[in-house]
């Protein structure tokens, strides 16, 4: 059985989508809330949709504790807080994946802009506020979470994956290549987050005009 992932914010769209998509390939899933009732909610509602898959629910900073993967997927009004509440929950040698898009939308703006972040990029901001020994990769941001989260539709997309240590990036990589359909791609350094989270906003623009669900695929690999 493949290793437990921790989904901080699961019972939102992009956190539930992957949850009952790792769920379905055979991933446990320990789904995080604020609030430990939403939590199991969550978890009744990803067990209908697979009832084969392994879900347990837990308020975050419990949830933190039982993977070594720990995924955020958060609004990014949200990060800095729940990140801080996570402090004494994350542990020496996890990692974090954060999904984190610093969307003008979090701050009342445009969904289609976003503003910018003083470590440059949410990702890096995340890698300031973790504790030590804790270590972030930034992925995630270009999936859509209402796809995600229909099981009747077949994904087929790329996922760029942004990490200072290869192989943290590629234990990242095998976990988003569990959901049949995605292939994820190191797409550099954690520096690079600063581009890829920029792609969320351009997908909304596509997608509002063209009235789709836009994914990316990269060529030539």
């Amino acid at each position: 059985m493949p290793p437990p992932v921790s989904i901080i914010g699961a019972s939102g769209a992009l956190g539930f989508g992957l949850a009952v998509r790792w769920g379905r390939a055979g991933v446990p899933v320990v789904i995080g809330s604020r609030d430990a009732g939403r939590a199991q909610e969550a978890v009744a509602r990803a067990q209908a949709a697979v009832p084969g898959g392994d879900f347990d629910g837990a308020e975050n900073a419990e949830a933190a504790t039982r993977a070594d993967v720990v995924v955020l997927s958060v609004p990014f009004r949200n990060q800095s807080e729940t990140l801080t509440n996570l402090k004494g929950a994350l542990r020496e040698g996890q990692l974090v994946v954060d999904a984190t898009v610093p969307l003008a939308a979090a701050l009342s703006g445009r969904a289609t802009r976003t503003i910018g972040v003083w470590q440059g990029s949410a990702a890096q901001q995340a890698q300031e506020m973790v504790p030590d020994g804790v270590r972030v990769v930034s992925a995630l941001h270009t999936v859509s979470a209402a796809l995600l989260g229909d099981l009747d539709h077949a994904l087929g997309e790329d996922v760029l994956v942004c990490g200072d240590r290869r192989e943290d990036k590629q234990a990242v990589i095998e976990l988003i290549e569990r959901i049949a359909g995605l292939r994820a791609i190191d797409a550099g350094r954690l520096e690079m987050a600063r581009i890829t989270e920029q792609l969320t906003a351009l997908l909304i623009s596509i997608n509002v005009r063209h009235k789709t669900h836009a994914g990316i695929r990269i060529t030539g690999l």
